[in-house]
């Protein structure tokens, strides 16, 4: 639980340790999006209805993950993740609402489990690429920071968090 403290910039860093190769990097720009949409997708049924509005296990889901976000130091970061993970959870709902207008499409949970399991396919593609596991398997905090990584490099492609691009690259490496 130490790690679930730490700064953006350090979990950044020791994600970063994992992921320098940026075939592996592509790949979880569409993987990690893929699981935390199918997450979302698995939880979308109304736990209570305040008002008329369902508050889903989905919605209480990201409440958290934003709430950690928010909470590791790295303010456009952590707004950016939430703001990502929320547009997720909005689709996750709208395709929940969508397939349960067209039957034929399917349940919602088999297009959940398509989505989870094609999203660990591009992850564990990009790992071989690597060379190197994924870095849950030695901290699973590394499952909350894969979102804000993703969110993260993007944001560093698109020129900004200069600094935080500059601390991993003194400490893991450039990308290759």
């Amino acid at each position: 639980m130490h790690s679930l403290r730490k700064p953006a910039d350090e979990l950044m860093v020791q994600y970063a340790h994992y992921h320098r190769d940026r075939r592996n990097i592509a790949t979880h720009v569409v993987g990690i999006p893929l699981i935390v949409f199918s997450i979302f997708l698995f939880l979308t049924w109304p736990l209570v209805t305040l008002g008329d509005a369902p508050v889903t296990a989905a919605w209480v889901v990201w409440v958290l993950g934003a709430a950690w976000y928010l909470s590791r130091g790295q303010r456009a970061l952590g707004l950016a993740t939430a703001a990502v993970t929320a547009a997720l959870c909005v689709m996750a709902h709208s395709t929940t609402q969508w397939l349960l207008a067209q039957p034929d499409m399917g349940a919602p949970w088999v297009w959940a489990l398509g989505c989870f399991v094609v999203g660990w396919v591009f992850q564990f593609v990009g790992h071989f690429w690597e060379g190197k596991k994924p870095a849950f398997a030695d901290d699973l905090v590394g499952l909350l920071v894969g979102p804000m990584f993703v969110v993260g490099e993007v944001m560093m492609a698109l020129g900004a968090l200069s600094p935080l691009r500059h601390t991993i690259e003194a400490q893991a490496g450039p990308t290759r």
